[in-house]
Order: structure tokens, then C-alpha cells, then sequence
């Protein structure tokens, strides 16, 4: 690894952070959506749908966390598109900086995005009603767990912002990783749904991860869930990385 990889990393997530803060709409428009999903099933659905939950927006906030985070990470994909297009690579291969501390900009400045875009819809939420008896370990395993997911799904945007032929292409990709939680435990429990659609929801990753988010916020005896979840956003994390280096290595070979 290249000495200067941690100075050159600090100064291109700068870089990329001045280009959020110019443009603060970014990250408006990443919590515009969740939000807007949260406020129509609580106050339009919320009462048809019976969760065993005191408050439904309890019930829901997990799961449109993730849904936050999956709109957020479509603009690390447009962002990386765009300085493949505008030459900013070539420009960069020409300096003496670590060539890995290019991707490694790009993905740190989605988590900070996406951490703030997550306080704007758990401020919301408080403001609907949410409650949580969790103490302070366990907001900071909620954190741990979305920073984990958070990194994994920006992973994953890096090879569509590497490979991509349009703006579109680049970012289209994170519209399934949109709605895949609501075929999960994130809308209402999986026992519900038909018998194939029940197997498909839970034996994927975000039921396990909303399941592990609300018993931590709920106080509940954390189970196999959690383990499920970090397996899932660990596992997910390595293959992405390892894929997006590969894709990296081919576009500046």
C-alpha cells in the first residue's frame, strides 16, 4: 500500500465533500423519498396494517433507514461516472497519490452523506412519534450495523460508476436494492405473505438486518438475527470490494 494512501484519501474526500457541500440538494433529495414512503405508510396505510407494534412508525423506521441508504449510494455511482467522463482519473493517474485512495474517496464521502441523510429521517421520525427505550450501546450497534450496510451497498455502486456507458446506467442500478426491502420484514411480518414470496423475504439480507435494527431499538433479546445481519453486510462488503478493484484495475490499465 502506497505510504501516502491515508494523506491522499483525506485530501480527494475533501475534495468530494466540497462538491456535496456546494450542492446540499444531493442529500435532500436522498431523504425526500424515505421520508415521503415513512409519512405515507404510517399516516395512510399504518392503520390497516397490524404489526403487534404500539406505533407503527416503531415498527417502520428500520427498514426505511435502509431504504435511505440504498437512495443515497446511487450518487457514488453518478459521481464516480462523472469524473471517469470529465478525465479527472487520467488527470490523477499523472500524480504521485495512491491509486486506491481514488475509490476510497469516493466511498467515504457516501457513508458521511448517508449518515447525515440518516440523522434528517430519524429526526423526522421522532417528530411522527418514534420512540426508543434503546440506551447508548445500543445506537451505536444500530450505527455500527448501517455503517456496515452503508459501506457494502457503496461498494457495490463503484463497479456500475466504473463500467457504466450513460449517466443513466451508472445510477439505475440501485432502484431493486430501493425496493428490496419491501419484500422483507420492513413493511409488515413476513408471516403474511404468501408461501413463496414469505421464503423469498426471509432468506434475504434485509430482513435479518431491519429484524436485528428493531430489537436493538426495541430492547428486544438480540438473536441470530444480528449475526445473520453482520454475515450478510461483512460478506456483501468483501465481494463488492474485491469486484470493484478488479473493475478499477481494468479501467486505469
Amino acid at each position: 500500500m502506497n505510504k501516502h494512501f491515508l494523506g491522499d484519501t483525506t485530501v480527494l474526500t475533501g475534495r468530494s465533500l466540497r462538491h456535496i457541500a456546494r450542492s446540499p440538494d444531493t442529500i435532500i433529495t436522498t431523504a425526500i423519498m424515505p421520508i415521503a414512503f415513512m409519512l405515507l405508510f404510517v399516516y395512510v396505510f399504518g392503520g390497516a396494517i397490524q404489526t403487534g407494534s404500539d406505533k407503527y412508525v416503531n415498527y417502520l423506521l428500520p427498514g426505511i433507514l435502509l431504504i435511505t441508504i440504498a437512495s443515497g449510494i446511487s450518487y457514488t455511482a453518478f459521481r464516480l461516472f462523472l469524473d471517469l467522463q470529465g478525465g479527472i482519473f487520467e488527470r490523477f493517474q499523472s500524480m504521485p497519490i495512491a491509486r486506491s485512495s481514488v475509490l476510497w474517496a469516493h466511498v467515504l464521502t457516501s457513508l458521511v452523506a448517508n449518515l447525515i441523510s440518516l440523522v434528517v429521517v430519524v429526526l423526522v421520525a421522532l417528530l411522527m412519534g418514534f420512540r426508543s427505550g434503546a440506551g447508548v450501546l445500543g445506537w451505536l450497534a444500530v450505527a455500527g450495523i448501517l455503517v456496515l450496510f452503508t459501506l457494502a451497498l457503496t461498494w457495490i455502486a463503484v463497479i456500475p460508476g466504473l463500467t457504466a456507458k450513460s449517466v443513466d446506467g451508472a445510477s439505475a442500478f440501485a432502484y431493486p436494492l430501493i425496493f428490496l426491502p419491501f419484500i422483507s420484514s420492513a413493511f409488515v411480518p413476513t408471516d403474511t405473505m404468501p408461501g413463496p414470496v414469505r421464503a423469498f423475504a426471509e432468506h434475504q439480507p434485509v430482513t435479518s438486518i431491519v429484524n436485528a435494527v428493531r430489537d436493538l431499538f426495541t430492547q428486544q433479546p438480540v438473536d441470530s438475527d444480528i449475526w445473520t445481519a453482520l454475515a450478510w453486510c461483512v460478506g456483501i462488503l468483501v465481494v463488492a470490494y474485491l469486484f470493484a478493484n478488479v473493475s478499477y484495475r481494468r479501467k486505469i490499465s
